[in-house]
């Protein structure tokens, strides 16, 4: 599978979980911590399920603004939310794995167009397609 990229960056880490990861372009400069539930102190700093969980909500509650412009589905109200939650683990394969969440919120929406706009967005979504046949997402509306 190609893609046509049409936006990239770059980020660097260094220090693993308690150090700092930043972009290239400095619009992101992050204090890294591991929390206390994967053996860190629980120090100031966010985690990489932090950023990953932020970046996911937001991608996609923008597939579903882009699903919703393309016609044919319902709108997305201004007041709607995605709620990312992210967990990681060890696998009873060996290594660590993660699990996802997306708690959709779409004030005023009809549960059942909700439901068909949130199936379209996971199409869509870049982070969904990267994690689909990788990663166990659930996608619930609230």
């Amino acid at each position: 599978m190609s893609v046509n990229v049409l936006y990239s960056t770059s980020a660097r880490a260094n220090g693993g979980r308690d150090g700092r990861s930043a972009t290239l372009d400095g619009a992101l400069d992050v204090k890294l911590s591991r929390p206390k539930e994967l053996g860190g102190a629980g120090a100031e700093g966010v985690n990489p399920e932090q950023l990953f969980a932020a970046g996911y909500a937001a991608c996609f509650l923008s597939a579903m603004q882009f699903v919703a412009s393309q016609g044919g589905t319902a709108k997305v109200p201004a007041d709607a939310t995605v709620t990312a939650t992210v967990g990681i683990g060890p696998r009873s394969e060996g290594g660590f794995g993660l699990e996802i969440a997306l708690a959709v919120s779409l004030p005023g929406v009809e549960r059942a167009a909700a439901e068909a706009l949130v199936e379209k967005a996971h199409q869509v979504c870049p982070y969904s397609n990267a994690t689909r046949g990788n990663i166990d997402v659930k996608l619930s509306v609230v």
